[in-house]
């Protein structure tokens, strides 16, 4: 759950530089869903539409996890084939970014002026990649390989 002092942060950042009155999407996992409900309160938007395709990568038996407590292994595998490796028997980043994708294929195709998208890092950079007009594939692989320091509340304008 996200601390009150690093969510009222973030707004205060966001709040000034985002569109009032825009449709917003989130992420509906709890990260996500305490600030998109309180930008669509503080921005004069529509109740947020959570979609399922903004949550984070699901990582199966590694969720919770600490690095230390998987099989070293199981971590090699992943590094080999950083895209199509579904870690813990969750998704993979191919999976991930072709839901990613579906997403940002249905928002172009809405032809908002304005969007917000309240989001995970690694749904970030994928929507990232998007914009660089990448395959499905290229996008995984680009997401998997970039590193990233990507803060909470941080704000990434992509064009549609």
């Amino acid at each position: 759950m996200v601390e009150e002092e690093e969510l009222a942060s973030a707004r205060a950042s966001l709040l000034p530089v985002l569109p009032k009155n825009a449709q917003l999407f989130s992420s509906p996992l709890q990260r996500c869903t305490g600030l998109a409900d309180a930008l669509a309160s503080e921005l004069g938007c529509p109740q947020p539409c959570y979609d399922d395709r903004l949550a984070e990568m699901h990582f199966g038996e590694w969720e919770m996890r600490l690095w230390d407590d998987i099989a070293r292994d199981d971590i090699d595998a992943w590094t080999r084939d950083m895209a199509g490796y579904r870690p813990g028997g969750g998704e993979s980043v191919l999976e991930v970014a072709q839901r990613v994708r579906n997403f940002r294929d249905e928002l172009s195709e809405m032809a908002l002026e304005h969007a917000i998208v309240v989001c995970h890092a690694g749904i970030i950079r994928l929507l990232a990649a998007c914009e660089h007009g990448l395959s499905v594939p290229e996008m995984a692989l680009y997401a998997a390989q970039k590193p990233h320091r990507i803060r909470y509340g941080e704000l990434l304008v992509v064009d549609c």
